[in-house]
Order: C-alpha cells, then sequence, then structure tokens
C-alpha cells in the first residue's frame, strides 16, 4: 500500500473529473492538480456522497469558502462516487466548490489512505502555491472530521 505524502514533500500529481454548482448551474470538467498551483489547496478526501459526516464536513466547508478565499485558497472534494452522484449533492446541499470523482480510487491509492474494503480514509491536505503538502490529516476513523478554523489557522500560517 502507498504511504501518505509526507509535510514538505511534492503531492501526487492527478487529472480527475469533476463538478461545480454555481448559482445552480452545473459545469462539468476536468480538474489538474497543476491548475491549483499559485495558490493553496484545501483537497478535502471524504467517503461518500450523501452520507451524515460527510454532509455535515462539506456542508460546514462550503460555509466557510469565503474565509478560505480570503486566505488566497480554493477547496477541492475527492471521492469515490461518479458525476452524477456528485452533482445531485452538490444541488442537494449547495456546495460550493468542486467535487472531483474518482471511481478507480487511482487518486485515492496515490494519496495513501485507501482502506481494502471499506474505501478511504476521511483525510485533508493543505499544498502550498507550488503542489507541496504543508500540512495533513489522515483520519483513523471518518466518524469525525477537521473543523474549518483548523484549516484556516493552517492556511494562515502560509502567508507567514
Amino acid at each position: 500500500m502507498t504511504k501518505s505524502p509526507e509535510v514538505g514533500s511534492q503531492a501526487p500529481a492527478f487529472v480527475l473529473p469533476g463538478v461545480l454548482l454555481t448559482d445552480g448551474v452545473v459545469e462539468r470538467r476536468e480538474y489538474r492538480l497543476a491548475e491549483a498551483e499559485g495558490r493553496p489547496l484545501v483537497l478535502v478526501f471524504y467517503p461518500g456522497d450523501d452520507t451524515p459526516v460527510c454532509t455535515k464536513q462539506l456542508c460546514s466547508y462550503t460555509s466557510e469558502l469565503e474565509r478560505f478565499k480570503g486566505l488566497g485558497a480554493e477547496v477541492w472534494g475527492v471521492s469515490p462516487q461518479d458525476l452524477d452522484s456528485h452533482e445531485g449533492f452538490a444541488r442537494k446541499h449547495s456546495l460550493g466548490f468542486p467535487l472531483l470523482a474518482d471511481p478507480g480510487r487511482a487518486v485515492i491509492r496515490a494519496y495513501g489512505i485507501a482502506v481494502p474494503g471499506l474505501g478511504l480514509r476521511r483525510s485533508v491536505f493543505i499544498l502550498d502555491e507550488a503542489g507541496v503538502v504543508r500540512w495533513k490529516h489522515v483520519g483513523l476513523a471518518g466518524l469525525t472530521f477537521q473543523h474549518s478554523d483548523t484549516l484556516a489557522e493552517q492556511l494562515a500560517a502560509l502567508r507567514g
């Protein structure tokens, strides 16, 4: 099994299809990690659309999007569900950041968070402007998530 990238190492590159809901309109396109370079990225790996903890987590991050943007960062969510599932989830909860589909779990494995038979460990990676991992949290059990305040503190620390 692949190890999770260490703090200070380059994040594994990827290209995944994703959806973004903006003012009721959904855009589907490919997202490349390289396109996030130049600004920090909060990369959120979550087990499933419309599950109780994931819904609470992603809704809380959506409510703090302006705060994250004020710190120069973007937020991307990644899970194994397909784009139709992501679109329904985004519409149902008015999620305001891209949800990327990794049904083959290649990116989940590349980030070392796959759990055979169970899916993935709920995880958050904060990448700097050059795509280097500057902070991460890989959950042992997916019953809790990192609060927006914690993520904002880590993003603020990147700014010095």
